[in-house]
């Protein structure tokens, strides 16, 4: 889907805005509770996806069973400084419980010491794990870590590694989603690879935005309040 169809979409009322979110809780102190409620408000909303952290992957696809709202997970989750095969592993455990995506987090001090091999092998391990359950990985960059030439870099080397998607944020570094990086992202893997734009969209007119400079999916735990305005623009 293009980027003018995206955005024709997600305009044409809260169903279809609600199909580009990923609704997330990742804070390290959420409960069960808090975690049962994301999921009842994803299927009420009919959001594309939950987002959580490993340990609740199980819970919230029991809780979602049925429905075509998917689950994923993160790995290497908030940092992205963990060897390789820690995190093929952690992929392999949270896909074994029931996630449909994986999100990981790019080795990023190894894209700014030059070790483009070793970014590239860190993403490919993963990768390897997802596709053979026929999962899909999103590779998160941490673009406020980055200059503009090293995200162009980190998303090369991301295609390069069989990536589905390249992602802008965990939303626990100094910055989130903004248009411009949206935009050099898409600008960099084209067409046909994903870009999630992640971390700080919390505004109905913010999300159109992302929406129109190349995003392909949004990860936002303002969820409700987003798809309220929609709904009171949009109908």
């Amino acid at each position: 889907m293009d980027i003018s169809a995206r955005l024709a979409a997600a305009s044409s009322g809260v169903a279809g805005l609600a199909r580009f979110i990923d609704h997330t809780l990742l804070k390290p102190e959420a409960t069960r509770a808090q975690i049962e409620r994301l999921c009842a408000e994803a299927e009420h909303w009919s959001v594309f996806s939950v987002c959580v952290n490993p340990v609740w992957v199980e819970a919230a696809t029991r809780r979602l069973g049925g429905s075509p709202v998917a689950v994923y997970a993160v790995v290497g989750f908030p940092l992205g400084a963990t060897l390789p095969e820690a995190k093929a592993h952690e992929a392999r455990l949270a896909l074994a419980h029931g996630a449909n995506e994986i999100d990981m987090v790019l080795d990023v001090g190894g894209l700014k010491s030059g070790e483009t091999g070793r970014v590239r092998d860190d993403v490919a391990a993963v990768a390897e794990v997802v596709h053979a359950v026929g999962g899909r990985l999103k590779v998160i960059l941490e673009t406020a870590l980055l200059t503009d030439a090293e995200k162009v870099e980190a998303a090369r080397l991301a295609a390069a590694a069989s990536a589905d998607f390249v992602k802008t944020s965990t939303g626990f570094g100094p910055g989130g989603a903004t248009v411009a990086d949206v935009r050099l992202l898409r600008e960099t893997v084209g067409p046909d690879l994903g870009v999630k734009a992640s971390g700080g969209i919390r505004r109905l007119d913010d999300a159109l935005a992302l929406l129109e400079a190349g995003a392909s999916r949004l990860g936002m735990s303002a969820t409700v309040a987003v798809l309220e305005a929609a709904r009171e623009r949009f109908g």
